[in-house]
C-alpha cells in the first residue's frame, strides 16, 4: 500500500548511559505515531530510532564497571532501551547502533569526501569540556562554581566542574556555511518548526559561527579517522550522520536515494545540533539539507526538566504497568502543545484516563457493539433514511479526518488528536439525544433505530482508522468487535485519508463481544 511519496522519520539516537525515561518515550512514541499515520496512509514510510555509543563518557562508565566500551554498551541496549519500543508499542523499521560496522564504515566515507572536498583542516584546540555533555562548552553555557566548586567553571546544565582540554584536533569549516544556512532558513520558513526554534536557530547563526572541533586524540573510544587513525571523530560528528549512514549512504545509493532527504524529531536541547551543524555537514558533503528539524519541548515534572542527576527521571514502565501502552500514548501526544513544554502530572494522566478514554472514547464503543448485540442480534444493521441529525454526524467525521490530516503535516499530533476527538464527543452526544434504548421498546421506530445504531459504528470504524497510530491496541480490539477485519480487512490496510468517505462498514457485518478497551484503574489511597 506505498504511494510514491517517501516519508522518513527520524528520533535522536539516544545515549544509552543513563535508563530511558519518560522524555525519552515521549519523542520516540510522537516519531512513531507520525509513521503510522503515514504509513497508515500509504506514504513510502521509513522510522529509524537508535543508539549513540561512542565518546569519553562512556569509555569512564565502562571502566568504573570493569568491562570494555562495547561489553558496556551492549548490556545497557539490550537490557534497557530494545524493551522501551516494545513497552511503548514502537513500530520502528530500523534500530542504528553507532558502534556497528554499517555505520563507522560509511561515516568514515562520509567525511573523507567533506576531507577531499577541502573542508576540513588540522589545528589546535584549548576549550572547557562538559563529559557529561560531550561537548565543548559556548560561552553561555558555562557559569561560576558555587559550594564545593568555588572558583571553577562549571557546565550551565550538569553543575559539574568543566574540563580544561588542549589537543590536536582537525576542524571543519563551519564558519563558511554561515549565509547558506541563514538563506536556508529564509527560504524555507518550516525548515525548523516550531517558530520559537526557528528563531532561536537564526538568533545564534547570525551572531557568527566558529570552526568545528570534529576530532577528539587523547582517547580511542570511537571511530578512527579515516586519513589519520590517531584520531577519532567527536562523538556529536559520528553521531549526527545515523541517519544518512542507517538508509545507505556510501553503500546503498539507491535506498539512500529513496529516503533522503528526512524529518528529524528532537528535543530542544539538541536543537543546534541538528539545525545548525547537520545541515553544514551536508552541504559539505555535496548532499541535499533534511526536509525539516521540528524541536519539541521539555517534559517537566514538579516544574523541572527530567533529568537522572536530579531523580525526577520516570520510567516509562512504571506508567505503562498501570494504564497501558495506549494511554501513555494518547496522554503525552494529547496533553501536550507539540513543540512547547509541558508538565506531566500522576493526577493528570488519571483525569485523563477515567474522562476521555475510559468515559469518552471506550464507554461510546462498549455501549454500540452492545446495543447492536442485544437489538440486532449482533448484525450492524441496514440504515434507513438519514436525518439532518445524522448527516451532521457524517459531516463531522469528514471534516475532523480531514483536518487531522492536515495537523499531521503541520507535526501537530495534539491538534491531530482533538480533532478526532470530536467525533467521540459528537457521537456521545447523539446517543444521548436519539436515546436508542426507547426506540427499541417501540417496533414501528424500528428503521430508526437501525439509522442510529449504523451511524454509531460507522463512526466507531472511522475512528479506530484515525486513532490507530495514536492506539494501536485498543483500535485492534475495537476493529475487531466490529467485525470490520472480516469484512473490510486488516485495520492497517485502511486508507487514512479516505476514512471520511460514510457507510463502508457493510450492513450484515458481524459483530463480537467488547471487553472493556480502557478498564477502570482502583485508586490506590
Amino acid at each position: 500500500m506505498t504511494s510514491g511519496r517517501s516519508f522518513y522519520i527520524t528520533t535522536p539516537i539516544y545515549y544509552p548511559s543513563d535508563v530511558p525515561h519518560i522524555g525519552h518515550g515521549y519523542t520516540t512514541v510522537a516519531a512513531d505515531a507520525l509513521a503510522r499515520w503515514h504509513r497508515q496512509a500509504g506514504d513510502d514510510t521509513w522510522m529509524l530510532t537508535g543508539t549513540d555509543e561512542h565518546g569519553q563518557k562512556m569509555m569512564r562508565a565502562a571502566a568504573a564497571n570493569g568491562v570494555t566500551p562495547q561489553e558496556w554498551v551492549d548490556k545497557l541496549v539490550t537490557e534497557a532501551w530494545f524493551p522501551l519500543l516494545k513497552t511503548l508499542d514502537v513500530a520502528n523499521d530500523d534500530f542504528i547502533r553507532t558502534t556497528q560496522e554499517r555505520h563507522e564504515t560509511r561515516a568514515q566515507k562520509f567525511w573523507q569526501s567533506i576531507y577531499d572536498r577541502g573542508y576540513v583542516y588540522a589545528g589546535e584546540y584549548e576549550a572547557l569540556y562538559c563529559v557529561g555533555c560531550e561537548e565543548f562548552k559556548p560561552e553561555s553555557e558555562i557559569v561560576d562554581g558555587t559550594g564545593p566548586f568555588e572558583g571553577l567553571k562549571v557546565c550551565a546544565i550538569h553543575s559539574k566542574p568543566l574540563e580544561l582540554l588542549h589537543e590536536k584536533n582537525y576542524f571543519f569549516k563551519l564558519s563558511e556555511f554561515q549565509d547558506r544556512l541563514l538563506a536556508l532558513y529564509r527560504d524555507r520558513p518550516d525548515f525548523v518548526q516550531p517558530e520559537s526554534a526557528r528563531n532561536e536557530v537564526v538568533a545564534f547563526v547570525q551572531q557568527g559561527l566558529k570552526d568545528l572541533s570534529i576530532s577528539r586524540s587523547a582517547f580511542d573510544w570511537g571511530i578512527p579517522i579515516p586519513w589519520d587513525s590517531s584520531h577519532v571523530l567527536y562523538v556529536w560528528i559520528d553521531a549526527l550522520l545515523n541517519y544518512a549512514t542507517a538508509i545507505g549512504y556510501g553503500a546503498d545509493d539507491e535506498n539512500f536515494a529513496r529516503r533522503w532527504p528526512g524529518y528529524h524529531v528532537v528535543g530542544k536541547d539538541i536543537l543546534r545540533f541538528h539545525a545548525v551543524i547537520w545541515p553544514a555537514m551536508l552541504m559539505a558533503a555535496g548532499l541535499d539539507v533534511p526536509k525539516g528539524v521540528f524541536a519539541h519541548g521539555w517534559l517537566l515534572v514538579g516544574g523541572e526538566k527530567m533529568s537522572k542527576s536530579k531523580a525526577t527521571g520516570i520510567a516509562p514502565e512504571t506508567l505503562v504497568e498501570t494504564f497501558g501502552s495506549d494511554a501513555f500514548r494518547f496522554y503525552f501526544l494529547s496533553a501536550i502543545a507539540f513543540g512547547q513544554d509541558g508538565s506531566f502530572s500522576w493526577e493528570d494522566l488519571s483525569a485523563r484516563y477515567q474522562a476521555e478514554l475510559a468515559n469518552g472514547f471506550g464507554n461510546l464503543a462498549s455501549r454500540t457493539i452492545a446495543m447492536i448485540g442485544r437489538y440486532f442480534d449482533g448484525a450492524v444493521p441496514e440504515p434507513g433514511a438519514y436525518t439532518d441529525v445524522d448527516l451532521a454526524i457524517q459531516r463531522v467525521v469528514q471534516d475532523a479526518a480531514s483536518r487531522a490530516d492536515e495537523a499531521i503535516e503541520r507535526f501537530r499530533i495534539d491538534e491531530a488528536i482533538r480533532a478526532v476527538w470530536t467525533i467521540v464527543d459528537e457521537l456521545n452526544g447523539y446517543i444521548t439525544d436519539n436515546e436508542p434504548w426507547a426506540l427499541a421498546k417501540d417496533e414501528t421506530q424500528r428503521e430508526r433505530l437501525a439509522t442510529v445504531l449504523y451511524t454509531c459504528a460507522e463512526g466507531l470504524r472511522a475512528l479506530a482508522v484515525l486513532l490507530s497510530p495514536i492506539m494501536p491496541q485498543s483500535t485492534a480490539k475495537l476493529w475487531a468487535a466490529l467485525g470490520a477485519d472480516q469484512a473490510l480487512g486488516t485495520l492497517a490496510e485502511q486508507p487514512i485519508r479516505e476514512v471520511g468517505t460514510w457507510g463502508v462498514l457493510p450492513a450484515g457485518t458481524a459483530t463480537q463481544a467488547l471487553a472493556p478497551l480502557f478498564p477502570r484503574i482502583e485508586q490506590a489511597d
